[in-house]
């Protein structure tokens, strides 16, 4: 099954770095929109501990064809070393929406 468009989702440490990544999201047009969540809090193991902290998530919605160029722009301005960045299909919604979205990703 092809899917046409994806959620492109990423965490970071602050709802500013938040901010910056969604609006250079839908700027450079790899977004039609995004969303902030937050704050939530993470839970994981890195270098060996296991680490709790406060952060926002960004969910950004590009048509399939963008989500590769999505994806290096929050890797390159984000501020994490690894970033959290992960490309999940949309299967079916709204199809004006869904409409909408591919052309503000032109």
């Amino acid at each position: 099954m092809s899917h046409e468009h994806v959620v492109v989702v990423t965490t970071t440490d602050s709802e500013e770095a938040a901010r910056a990544l969604a609006a250079a999201a839908v700027e450079a047009r790899l977004g039609a929109c995004a969303q902030i969540v937050g704050p939530i809090t993470s839970v994981y193991r890195w270098q060996g501990a296991i680490e709790t902290d406060r952060e926002w998530r960004v969910e950004v919605k590009t048509a399939a064809d963008r989500a590769d160029a999505l994806v290096g722009l929050l890797t390159e301005r984000h501020t994490y070393d690894v970033p959290e960045v992960i490309v999940t299909p949309v299967v079916g919604g709204h199809a004006d929406y869904l409409s909408w979205l591919a052309d503000e990703t032109r």
